[in-house]
């Protein structure tokens, strides 16, 4: 047997930026080039093994952070990728860019997602133009910080909701008459949805309601062959931290996971890769957490 170099590991520890962090502050929904230090989403390190070959793969939110990790890395898998953004147009070209550079055909959407109509479109001319869809990952979310329960203003309570769950129902709806015995759903949940913040009482209530709505869609779904997943972050360092925490959080963003440390991007796109692969064909209504090891919020 031929001896050959172990794999090099790297030390969770210290691969990747420790707070103290900037004071730096940004208007929501935040940009990605300007945060500071730029997060990793995977350019120089994901390595594609062909696991998505030909599929064709819709994510809402891809223009940044983890959206973005996961169309790079599904791009490198070998699918063509889709995805929607809000307004953040320069963060969405470099997505665009990123996709095509891996040799895929990629197509962006700017749009609010709180809208059921737009849903309902972007799903019919994914499928007009790609001809087929096979993995839908709900991922876009409102995130915003608030003092007390009396601060937080009527529309942006239905706005959190609108977006951050009940779009994954009307994207869900359109996209499952579509989706091929083995397609994925693959929802982003948040450990909000089980520690939740008091500031972030709206967006960890919507996390828990994907949790929720993922076993029961799981469920539903089942016998059509479709398999739906959820992934469960914890502190990852993307736009919506330095667009939606007061400076003092941003600072120490990530300090009280066990390796000291908000993740990056890249370090949650394996794991929708994976799910939307059919090396997992026997997973399905289950929750991913991907938490460093948080002890606490």
């Amino acid at each position: 047997m031929k001896d050959t170099a172990p794999i090099p590991l790297s030390d969770p520890r210290t691969k990747y930026p420790k707070p103290p962090f900037p004071r730096d502050t940004q208007k929501l929904p935040g940009l990605e080039t300007k945060m500071s230090p730029p997060p990793d989403y995977g350019e120089k390190s994901y390595r594609g093994h062909n696991r998505l070959q030909g599929l064709v793969a819709l994510i809402t939110g891809g223009d940044s952070g983890i959206g973005r990790a996961i169309a790079l890395a599904y791009a490198r898998e070998g699918a063509d990728v889709v995805f929607t953004y809000l307004q953040e147009d320069e963060d969405a070209a470099e997505t665009e860019r990123v996709v095509k550079e891996a040799g895929r055909r990629v197509k962006s959407y700017r749009v609010d997602q709180s809208e059921r109509a737009v849903c309902d479109r972007i799903v019919k001319e994914t499928v007009e133009t790609f001809g087929r869809l096979d993995i839908l990952v709900n991922n876009a979310a409102f995130q915003k910080s608030y003092d007390s329960l009396e601060e937080i203003p009527d529309e942006e309570l239905d706005y959190a909701y609108r977006t951050n769950i009940q779009s994954f129902f009307f994207f869900a709806r359109a996209a499952i008459p579509h989706l091929p015995p083995g397609g994925s759903i693959l929802n982003t949940t948040s450990i909000q949805a089980f520690k939740p913040s008091p500031t972030l009482a709206p967006y960890a209530s919507t996390k828990a309601a994907i949790a929720n709505f993922t076993l029961a869609l799981a469920q539903m779904v089942a016998d059509r062959g479709i398999r739906v997943n959820g992934v469960a972050p914890g502190p990852v360092w993307t736009p919506i931290i330095p667009a939606s925490l007061p400076p003092d959080s941003v600072e120490a963003f990530g300090g009280h996971t066990l390796f000291k440390r908000p993740a990056q991007p890249v370090e949650l796109a394996a794991i929708y890769v994976f799910l939307a692969s059919d090396e997992a064909s026997y997973i399905s209504g289950e929750i991913y957490g991907a938490t460093g090891g948080s002890k606490q919020l």
